[in-house]
């Protein structure tokens, strides 16, 4: 069997990666990972249903010595020194949690060249999908057509716009030829706000108890074509992860996306 770590293990991601384990006789939890701060140190890493037998801990190095693939969904200011631990225990990482700094990403990159390392803004086999066909159709529909991404997410979610629709205009801009950072707009509001041409559009939601909602839409005069995601269930996340989390176990070092864990070569915009 397969062991497990996963960081962040308190949190609704993990929690959800405890129910998916049940489900696949292949894997078992390997290691439980919580902040130093957490009223959970110490004790089962199964908040709801049958135990896990695995104590959580604020230790990443205790919990890699059980494991052989390491989930990160964490919080995005422990995303370097969880990708260091992993390095030093050489365990692969995937790294779901979203919002974190350049430095972590620098230290992710570092992490690659000695182990395989799996960047994922969404873990939803679907949404790998519908990242591949935004490309195609940012390809066949060309330049004219105006672009606007909305994303739709529970009241808690932190990070704005979400890393999967930051995903999405990356897969628009590089398709384009262009960085993101050229064509995004985050903000309209008062008396200019005019569109700009090739720009990107995005709008964010935050409401309630909402999974995830994901939609972008390609427009011209006298057309519109829109490509949506609806998330439901938190589990569609949980079961994408451990699906990835198998498959990466078996990859030589080098960084890695839900494309390639799938097969789709979706150029450079998934990277």
């Amino acid at each position: 069997m397969t062991g497990v770590a996963i960081f962040g293990v308190t949190g609704r991601m993990g929690q959800s990666l405890l129910r998916a384990l049940r489900e696949d006789a292949a894997l078992r939890l390997g290691g439980a990972v919580a902040s130093a701060t957490s009223p959970r140190l110490g004790a089962d890493a199964a908040l709801e249903g049958p135990p896990s037998g695995v104590v959580v801990s604020a230790d990443p190095r205790q919990a890699l010595a059980g494991a052989d693939v390491a989930l990160d969904f964490s919080l995005p200011h422990c995303v370097a020194d969880n990708a260091g631990a992993c390095v030093a225990a050489r365990v692969p990482l995937l790294v779901g949690t979203t919002g974190f700094d350049a430095a972590a990403r620098a230290a992710l990159d570092a992490a690659a060249a000695v182990i395989p390392v799996l960047i994922a803004p969404n873990t939803s086999v679907g949404v790998t999908v519908m990242r591949d066909l935004v490309r195609l159709a940012t390809l066949a529909l060309g330049a004219g057509y105006d672009v606007e991404i909305g994303e739709a997410h529970h009241r808690q979610k932190r990070d704005a716009p979400s890393g999967t629709a930051l995903a999405l205009g990356e897969a628009v801009a590089a398709a384009r030829g262009r960085p993101l950072k050229d064509l995004a707009v985050y903000e309209r509001h008062g008396n200019a706000a005019a569109r700009l041409p090739g720009s990107i559009g995005f709008s964010v939601l935050r409401a309630g108890d909402i999974v995830g909602e994901h939609s972008v839409t390609f427009a011209i005069g006298g057309e519109r074509l829109e490509i949506v995601h609806r998330a439901t269930d938190r589990m569609i996340f949980a079961r994408g992860a451990l699906r990835a989390a198998a498959w990466l176990r078996s990859r030589p070092p080098g960084l890695y996306s839900m494309s390639d864990m799938l097969g789709i070569d979706s150029g450079p915009a998934h990277r």
